[in-house]
């Protein structure tokens, strides 16, 4: 019998697993757009460390080992930023980032304040853009990173999103 995968907020001693798998799920996303200096890719082991300590940051987990993680928080405006979803490449195609972004939806729409939910990706990014707009996201806008990876920004309101209550 397999092991069913878990979604729970991470710790901070999931910093590592969190930091290695980030690195992985996004090499087919530098290969994509040929550039090896994106975000995920060169951020700090600090850096997600003080996410961790800040931000809602949630992992799937089977057994003991991270197969996925998001993060979002909550501006003054009451946007839940969403970002960072990634998924170990082999546990890709399984519904677990729809599962993880439905989760990371739930507990930023915990405060009360949230109004509607932000994310982006690469323009050429389609798996992440159908995944986005199958849970109800639209394109509001784009930009360009500083890595120049021209980005498609998507938002849906919070109230757009039925939240099932569990007693």
């Amino acid at each position: 019998m397999g092991m069913s995968v878990t979604i729970s907020a991470a710790a901070a001693e999931d910093a590592e697993q969190i930091f290695k798998l980030q690195y992985l799920a996004f090499q087919r996303e530098a290969e994509l757009y040929g550039n090896y200096l994106i975000q995920p890719l060169t951020q700090s082991l600090d850096s997600l460390k003080g996410e961790l300590a800040t931000d809602t940051v949630l992992v799937a987990r089977l057994g003991d080992e991270v197969v996925g993680a998001v993060r979002g928080s909550v501006d003054e405006d009451g946007t839940g930023k969403i970002a960072k979803l990634c998924v170990h490449p082999r546990m890709q195609g399984h519904g677990l980032g729809a599962r993880l972004l439905r989760a990371v939806e739930v507990a930023l729409a915990g405060d009360s304040a949230t109004i509607r939910f932000r994310l982006h990706t690469g323009h050429k990014s389609e798996s992440n853009l159908r995944l986005y707009r199958k849970a109800g996201y639209t394109q509001v806008g784009g930009r360009t990173a500083s890595d120049g990876v021209r980005l498609v920004i998507l938002e849906k309101e919070a109230k757009d999103t039925d939240f099932a209550v569990s007693a």
